[in-house]
């Protein structure tokens, strides 16, 4: 669609201005349609005679620029007329130019914003005419000063708008470009302001009651040149200050000179994470908190599942979850949307996907990142650990549990959505990924040694530790064996021959129990990991138990031991799990589905640190990246790392799906189309209504408490098959509601 027209950017140097570049389309007499094809290294927004088009933010949005780039397509017929009129395209640094990842590395994909265009023009009378980005179309500066991702937009409307001259032909190579793939980046829930806080320091701070990724939007009028300065944080310290230090390097910043007319001011090119606002200028007038509306935005997703049940603190649990998927999915499954980070991590998306696919309709956007994630997949078929690439952190460690991301999140992705085209795009890139954790090291059917993060943030190594106590050849080994069993299943979905995947897993499966198992438990492989000093390193962990169980690790004979044993780690723990970003998500399985579900609930209900409520009564609005993020004394884990918007460990909803509501989806039903309906009712509970809409319909369970009984009310959709399984009920029906007493 683009291929005629040329790259163009600034023909002069014009600093970190945001180019504006315009062209004068003439149109000549009544059109059919008109339609606008545009991308550029960078972002920008496409205005039409002063309007802007559509309601996209940060387009074209983030890919593996060295692979891929997307365009946008515009129906602008409406906003066209006969003669004159003003094309134009306003620019920012955005991830190709600006300064991205840990190390703020500037310039990482392109040392220019350019921007390439097609108008292309139907008249009524059949004749096709097509306007193209050139030298033709002039570059003009704007208002927006200065404007990266992570530090925030100086916007100084009192500035002169004046003419560069005419843009320059971009020679330097681009990457493909490709249409959209997902829904595009919008704006989605205001929030008003909730409180007023004067801290201790005598700051000015505005609370907006949700942590979001978004920005404050101000609607104001004040005298021509004032200034207003907006700092951005997620949580006040434990005396009541403006807090910062978490966000690192990142300075979240948005800085505005007013014009002295109506202004509404909001960045164009950025964003911030943040629930708090410190108005570090503000107009000479009095505070008018009408002015301030926070504004979350994210990728366009249609909402699927709900879950409402009689236990308030878990109800807000859920809202949490969702707000995490919502601030981290900003065109790409971020880890979080606040420091100087906010990239796309690999074990975050593999071990939320799952509940991403259940909350939200994500198949499209799991689909463009698993696009980048493949296109960066090394020559050896190496997985790193996020995509897309940035800066300096190009490459890194390859990571168990990270990296099988490759396999993991297309075979969720298949289970959700039944879809196997997508099983069938990323074959390629499965199959060279386990090709590498073969061919690694010594031990063909094992991966050991290797730069893991292990079960990172696990609580089970000491104070301070970001390493869990597990072995992580242990956990490589036991996701080694778990991506090949994915594969037979692969393979057998979209009719490759799982032959070889099978003999692998027995070989894998086999020497995962003689390297990590003896009499039944885990037990130290002495080498690699085993022989770490940064750490104590541990045979019998939650993490391992809960692995070797949910994986299929064990013989039958040994599951009741281990569960057992993994009940009794909880126990003399005080109750308490220790887990961290690998264990944590298996877990609450392992237990009910080896006959603790009793345990799994007391560890989903515990408000003690660490657990899933403890941060829910420290007033969080979104899950965090530490279990004790902020302890019980106010004081904080770490500025070093410690977000509060991290959504991982939100994992813990597809655990309440498949086991609070019962639904989960059967080996042969994917897209939801054969699933098992089995709810595990808990009296603490009171009652449950959970369940999400497939493309058949609303598939849900309702149950409550009636005395010593519970009351089900069951909803399948037409097309979709259903097992019921409550107590002594076993029925497999289709098409209705089906009530019960038990």
């Amino acid at each position: 669609m683009l291929s005629d027209a040329k790259w163009i950017c600034a023909e002069a140097d014009i600093g970190t201005v945001s180019p504006l570049f315009c062209k004068t389309a003439d149109i000549k007499r009544d059109v059919k349609r008109v339609t606008a094809y545009v991308s550029a290294m960078g972002v920008y927004e496409l205005f039409v005679n002063g309007k802007k088009v559509g309601n996209a933010l940060l387009s074209p949005g983030w890919t593996s620029y060295k692979n891929r780039l997307q365009y946008q397509q515009y129906d602008i017929t409406e906003l066209m007329s006969v003669g004159d009129n003003n094309i134009g395209i306003l620019c920012g640094k955005g991830w190709a130019m600006g300064e991205i990842g840990r190390f703020l590395t500037p310039c990482v994909y392109t040392d220019r914003i350019s921007a390439v265009a097609r108008i292309c023009v139907e008249y009524a009378d059949g004749e096709v005419e097509n306007i193209l980005s050139d030298q033709s179309w002039e570059c003009y500066t704007s208002h927006i000063l200065e404007s990266e991702i992570y530090h925030g937009e100086t916007v100084d409307l009192t500035a002169d708008v004046r003419l560069v001259g005419a843009a320059r032909i971009d020679s330097e190579p681009k990457p493909p470009l490709i249409p959209q793939i997902c829904g595009a980046v919008t704006e989605h829930e205001r929030f008003a302001v909730k409180e007023v806080i004067y801290t201790p320091r005598g700051e000015t701070v505005l609370d907006f009651g949700q942590n979001i990724a978004g920005y404050a939007e101000i609607k104001i009028k004040a005298s021509r040149g004032s200034r207003m300065v907006l700092s951005h944080a997620e949580v006040l310290d434990s005396d009541g200050n403006f807090y910062t230090e978490n966000l690192r390097k990142a300075r979240n910043v948005n800085t505005y000179v007013l014009s002295g007319e109506k202004d509404i001011l909001k960045p164009s090119f950025s964003f911030q994470g943040f629930r708090y606002v410190r108005l570090d200028e503000y107009p000479d007038k009095e505070l008018d908190i009408r002015e301030f509306t926070a504004v979350a935005i994210y990728t366009d997703m249609k909402r699927t599942g709900y879950f409402k049940c009689g236990y308030e603190k878990l109800n807000k649990l859920y809202d949490n979850i969702l707000w995490g998927q919502r601030g981290n999915f900003v065109d790409i499954p971020t880890d979080c949307p606040q420091r100087d980070e906010r990239l796309g991590w690999t074990a975050d998306a593999q071990v939320f996907c799952r509940t991403a696919c259940i909350n939200y309709n994500a198949e499209s956007f799991f689909d463009k990142w698993l696009g980048d994630l493949a296109a960066e997949q090394g020559e050896d078929g190496r997985i790193y650990r996020f995509a897309p690439f940035a800066g300096k952190e190009r490459g890194g460690r390859i990571s168990a549990g990270w990296s099988d991301a490759a396999v993991i999140c297309p075979w969720e992705l298949y289970r959700a959505y039944g879809n196997k085209e997508i099983l069938t795009k990323y074959y390629p890139m499965m199959r060279r990924w386990i090709e590498y954790i073969r061919n690694f090291g010594d031990e063909e059917y094992l991966w050991i040694g290797g730069d893991h993060y292990g079960d990172w943030l696990a609580m089970d190594a000491g104070e301070g530790q970001r390493f869990g106590a597990t072995q992580t050849d242990l956990i490589a080994s036991a996701f080694y064996a778990y991506s090949v069993s994915l594969m037979i299943r692969i393979s057998e979905a979209i009719g490759e021959d799982p032959a070889y995947y099978r003999q692998l897993y027995a070989k894998v499966r086999e020497a995962f129990r003689g390297a990590f198992m003896k009499d039944g438990m885990p037990v130290i492989y002495p080498k690699a990991d085993a022989l770490s000093t940064n750490r104590p390193v541990k045979a019998v962990t939650q993490t391992s138990l809960a692995l070797i169980l949910h994986f299929g690790l064990c013989d039958e004979s040994e599951r009741e031991g281990l569960a057992r044993h993994l009940a009794r780690l909880i126990s003399e723990n005080g109750g308490r799990m220790n887990t961290g970003f690998i264990g944590t998500p298996y877990l609450l399985h392992a237990l009910s589905d080896n006959g603790y579900a009793d345990v799994a609930y007391s560890l989903l209900l515990a408000e003690h640190c660490p657990s899933w409520l403890f941060s829910v009564r420290q007033g969080a609005t979104t899950v965090w990246e530490h279990w004790d993020g902020i302890r019980e004394d106010g004081s904080f884990w770490s500025p070093e790392m410690n977000s509060f918007n991290h959504y991982a460990y939100g994992s813990v909803f597809d655990w309440i799906f498949a086991n609070v509501g019962g639904i989960d989806v059967c080996s042969d039903g994917a897209g939801y189309t054969h699933v098992t309906v089995s709810p595990v009712p808990n009296r603490r509970l009171g009652f449950a209504d959970c369940g999400l809409m497939t493309r058949y319909g609303r598939l849900g369970v309702f149950w409550k408490y009636i005395g010593d009984s519970v009351s089900y009310e069951i909803t399948v959709p037409r097309g979709v098959t259903a097992d019921i399984r409550i107590g002594e009920i076993k029925k497999t029906v289709s098409g209705g509601v089906y009530r019960y007493i038990v």
